[in-house]
This record gives C-alpha cells, structure tokens and sequence, in this order.
C-alpha cells in the first residue's frame, strides 16, 4: 500500500490538474488532454514516481478522461443540432484505424522519445493557435479517397502519441476545408470519442513498471476519477467566462502556455 499522505497529495494535485483543465476547455473550446499530459508528467515525477515508460500512463490516463467529456460533450452539441454525423461516419473508420496504430507505436516507445513528440507536436499546436487564421483555406468541401484516409489515419495516430481527442488537429483541419468553426467544434468532440476508445482499450491490456498505485494496464484510475470529477465542475465556469470577456487575447496566452510546456518537454526529452 502507497503511503497516505502521498497518495493524498497525489489526489489533491489532481484535482488542482482537473480543475484547470476543465476551465481551459470550457473558456477556449481546447481539449482538456494538452493540459492534461504535462501536468500528469510532472506530477507523478513529483511524487517519485518514474520509469522509462510512465508516459505511456500519462497518454492512456488523458485519453481515458477524454472517452468521457467527449461523449458528453457529443451529446450536448447533438441536442444543438451542430455535430455533422456525415463528416464523423466517413472519417471515422480511418480515425479509429490511426488512433490504434498510434497505441501499438506508443506501448513500445520510452518515456524520453514520446516527450519529444509532444514537445514538437505541441509547439505546433501552439503556433496554429497563436497565429492561425480563419480566412485559411485548403479547399472547399473535406476531402474524400485517398486523401482522407491518410489525413483521418494521421489525425488518429498523432492524437494518441499526444495523449489527446480530436480537437487540437480536427477543428483546424475542418475550417480549412470550409466547414464552419461551431460545427467543426463540435464534429471534432466526435472524433475524441473515436480517437480515445479503441486507444485506451489497448492501454487497458498494458502493464507498466514503477506506474503510480492503482493503475490498471496503463491507465491510473485515481488520476481518471479525480480529474472527470474536477472537468465535470470547472468546465461549466470555463464557460460563463467565455461568455463574460473575449477569448481571443485568452486564446494566444494559452497559446505561449503550450508552447513553454512543450519546449519544456523538448528540454527534458533532451537532457537538459
């Protein structure tokens, strides 16, 4: 049995990581997950726990909080009349078919090198957000053939190697083809259900070594039920302060955050 005071530590650090994730994803429409996986790192590194594989618990661990706030969040945007279910059922299969490629590639990586992954692929999402632009454009309609299965595979891989849903690379990808940000908003909650899915179905089946108490496979079930309980509460006043003030200037302060957290990852990942 882990010590009481670490393992109530361990729970009041993650409830802090819960609360700020769901007031991020409700104030900015980002995916709780890019929060997520960074905070886990560090906190458990805090708490002394390690190993060449304690990434792998940080993505399963992201991505298993995601199953949930993305089918809720589904559900809402249905009710809404917003989720585009044609986009969703052809991206689908592909997506799915990424997302658990993704996990295969993830479950035999170490530490080090899925830090560098987040480091380079989270700078690019910070720059998108920093600097992206509506008016962009790669096309008019989503693309079909070839070209989707590849981008939709890609999309699906890349999630998990992050430890995130659909968000981060679905809305950008939507509103470049023309498809308006609300409905790629909430498109992109449907592809963070097909991502997160299969993938912590495979998490399930790992066992890692030097894990934090009470993990099953890879995911940490005290991290899942601490940060859904924390989302389910602070997404909400996310939210009302969307509502209340402009994004906008919010949106590119969370952009630098991103891009010190993955820089910081890169840091470590290369032994600095």
């Amino acid at each position: 049995m882990p010590d009481p005071g670490l393992l109530a530590l361990m729970v009041a650090l993650l409830a802090a990581i819960g609360a700020v994730a769901g007031v991020i994803a409700g104030l900015l429409g980002v995916g709780g997950g890019i929060v997520l996986v960074p905070a886990f790192f560090y906190a458990f590194t805090a708490l002394g726990y390690g190993g060449p594989h304690l990434m792998q618990v940080c993505l399963a661990t992201s991505l298993a909080t995601i199953v949930v706030t993305s089918v809720k969040s589904v559900r809402a945007h249905h009710k809404r009349g917003a989720v585009d279910w044609e986009i969703l059922k052809r991206w689908a299969p592909w997506i799915a078919g990424g997302a658990l490629l993704g996990m295969i590639a993830a479950s035999g990586l170490r530490s080090v090198i899925l830090q560098g992954i987040f480091g380079v692929l989270g700078l690019t999402v910070g720059l998108y957000l920093a600097f992206g632009r509506a008016s962009w454009r790669l096309g008019d309609a989503m693309p079909g053939g070839a070209k989707r299965g590849i981008m939709g595979s890609v999309m699906g891989f890349l999630s998990v190697l992050m430890g995130i849903g659909g968000g981060s690379f679905g809305v950008p990808l939507m509103t470049l083809y023309g498809v308006p940000i609300h409905r790629a908003v909430a498109t992109a909650a449907g592809f963070g259900v097909i991502i997160a899915a299969p993938s912590v179905a495979g998490f399930l089946l790992l066992g890692v070594e030097g894990a934090p108490p009470y993990t099953l496979g890879a995911v940490n079930i005290p991290a899942f039920l601490v940060v859904i309980a924390m989302t389910m509460i602070t997404t909400s006043w996310g939210v009302k302060l969307a509502h209340a003030m402009d994004p906008k200037p919010l949106k590119r302060v969370f952009a630098v955050f991103i891009m010190v957290m993955a820089l910081n990852m890169l840091r470590k990942a290369l032994g600095y």
